[in-house]
């Protein structure tokens, strides 16, 4: 039994000084004051404390890339980050696109020091025409379905795919990627991709994807999540479908809210990302869609790398970056000391909406429920180093004092059991 006193917790969509009390892993009584014999007492010493953060998309790399990553590795990065739950994307080797391989991957997840979520690839091997036996994957377990990583490119088999899925009442969440548009670039098509002499990869490759796949889900009426939006395009399409009352929901993820393609000043792979880093105008808008509500949730996209797949420049390292140690304490810098939105709001779009949106039981602070929940110091200023990463994954450009953030991770609890301490 756990008594956590002097917390400033985030219960009921507002912050409010209260007690906590946990027993048998659920949260059993919130109240002013709380005293109880023989329970653990732990003083958050009036830090924030908030339900575990959700992040729909990270990448574990368990099977086949243990050399990037591990799901022990991976977990512990995400209780780093204040995250409780997560769902892991299906592109590991060999892709779970079996109930065979997808149930040895669901045994490969109980390693797992935080709840870890298991996506079901679209079709075999996530880059072939063919569905997956989509009706298994989900009686195995898989909580949703995606390809990411790979754009569907036949029209035909991702407006079949949706309305399986429909059928499934699950989700689906798309990575939208053009190939024949995609023309192997690199970074942005625009003044940096010129001046640097690098291959670039054009808007359109996202969007005109995207346009399609937003009618194809009015017709099929499955729930359509879109990964990773980069562009004003994007962001302007979504607005005007959920005006219309599709059933569309989105992310971005904090790299893209956070830079453009300005801030590549050279051949830095650091930078190089998948969508790649747009204009300042694409940031702007994506800020306004986060701000508006048209963007739903942040979602890191964590994608760890060794260091040799990151070090061959611009043009020949490995897409992608980590992020899941940094999301909550750089978005919360954006957003919140800056005053653009509340801490409450980010909590939400951090925890609470996307547990709502994938019909999750977490992201919530609430009697006889799970207790996953994080510590969160907002107002010490500090900035990360290399060492400070949990993940094998250290290729992020938000490193050192260039990036000085607020909202450090003090401790992340599950099912109220201590799985991350500072």
């Amino acid at each position: 039994m756990k008594l956590i006193k002097n917390a400033k917790l985030y219960y009921d969509k507002k912050l409010v000084d209260r007690d906590v009390l946990i027993e048998n892993g659920k949260f059993k009584e919130i109240a002013t004051e709380i005293d109880f014999d023989g329970a653990e007492v732990i003083d958050a010493q009036h830090n924030l404390v908030a339900p575990g953060l959700v992040d729909v998309h990270v990448h574990f790399r368990e099977p086949g890339q243990v050399h990037k990553e591990t799901i022990k590795t991976g977990s512990a990065a995400a209780a780093h980050g204040g995250f409780t739950t997560v769902g892991a994307m299906p592109n590991v080797v060999p892709v779970p696109d079996d109930v065979e391989k997808f149930e040895h991957q669901m045994e490969l997840n109980k390693q797992s020091k935080i709840h870890t979520l298991q996506y079901a690839p679209i079709t075999l091997e996530e880059t072939s025409d063919q569905l997956s036996p989509l009706e298994d994957l989900a009686a195995a377990g898989a909580f949703a379905f995606s390809n990411d990583g790979h754009g569907i490119n036949n029209a035909k088999t991702m407006f079949d795919a949706m309305q399986r899925i429909a059928q499934l009442n699950s989700h689906l969440a798309a990575h939208v990627e053009d190939q024949n548009l995609f023309n192997k670039g690199v970074i942005n098509a625009g003044a940096t991709a010129i001046n640097l002499g690098l291959p670039a990869i054009e808007r359109v490759a996202e969007t005109s994807q995207l346009a399609r796949d937003l009618l194809l889900a009015k017709e099929s009426g499955v729930h359509y999540h879109v990964c990773h939006i980069s562009t004003a395009d994007s962001v302007n399409l979504i607005r005007i479908v959920k005006d219309a009352g599709i059933n569309v929901t989105c992310e971005v993820t904090p790299h893209h809210l956070l830079l453009s393609d300005q801030d590549i000043v050279n051949d830095n792979a650091n930078y190089k990302m998948n969508p790649p880093l747009r204009c300042e105008s694409d940031r702007e808008a994506l800020i306004a869609g986060v701000l508006d509500g048209t963007i739903d949730m942040i979602a890191t996209d964590h994608a760890p790398h060794a260091v040799d797949e990151k070090n061959k420049g611009l043009l020949k390292s490995a897409f992608g970056i980590t992020g899941i140690e940094t999301s909550f304490p750089l978005i919360h810098k954006l957003f919140v000391k800056s005053g653009m939105m509340s801490l409450e709001r980010l909590l939400d779009i951090m925890s609470s909406r996307p547990a709502e949106i994938f019909g999750l039981d977490a992201g919530k602070i609430q009697l006889d429920r799970s207790a996953d929940f994080t510590i969160i110091d907002l107002f010490e200023e500090y900035h990360f180093e290399k060492e400070d990463f949990l993940s094998k994954g250290i290729n992020t450009p938000f490193v050192g004092s260039d990036w000085n953030c607020f909202g450090k991770i003090e401790k992340t609890f599950v099912n109220g059991e201590e799985v991350y301490s500072e």
